[in-house]
């Protein structure tokens, strides 16, 4: 009979809580500063001008989002470091990155103490990436719609 290690829940649920509420205060900073982005060049009359003016507004939000991403990975990668599951950034930023977005290639595990942070960190990048992504719909959204407001005058 095979022995199953006990993996520890508590205390990785609560430090994995805390740095899932930091992910979401940076990407509630986000979302807020592309709302305000976006309200500015429409207020200036960059927007609804032609594609390229706004593919410029696109690109930089989607930019934005990118390097919100890779900011909130590096949280969890320097969390891991401060659990002792990794000795340097690098790694376990690689291994962040690979739960952050779900692509899981299980080359490198957490021990049974920290696992429980792996599928937390999961949920948090596949939550962060739909809110990016409605984000980036609503903005195209609006730039259409404000294109089309344009024909009709």
């Amino acid at each position: 009979m095979t022995q199953i290690q006990q993996i520890p829940v508590l205390i990785p649920l609560v430090v994995g809580t805390v740095t899932i509420f930091c992910t979401i205060l940076i990407h509630a900073m986000l979302v807020s500063g592309t709302i305000w982005f976006v309200r500015r060049e429409k207020k200036l009359g960059h927007t609804g001008r032609g594609f390229w003016p706004d593919m410029r507004i696109v690109m930089l939000v989607i930019f934005l989002g990118m390097s919100v991403h890779l900011v909130e990975t590096a949280l969890w990668a320097i969390v891991f470091l401060l659990c002792g599951e990794f000795a340097e950034m690098g790694t376990a930023f690689y291994h962040s990155a690979v739960n952050f977005t779900t692509l899981g290639y299980g080359d490198l595990l957490l021990s049974p103490r920290w696992r429980m942070l792996g599928p937390l960190e999961a949920g948090d990048g596949m939550l962060m990436s739909g809110v990016s992504t409605a984000m980036i719909f609503a903005l195209v959204l609006g730039l259409l719609q404000a294109r089309f407001a344009d024909l009709k005058s």
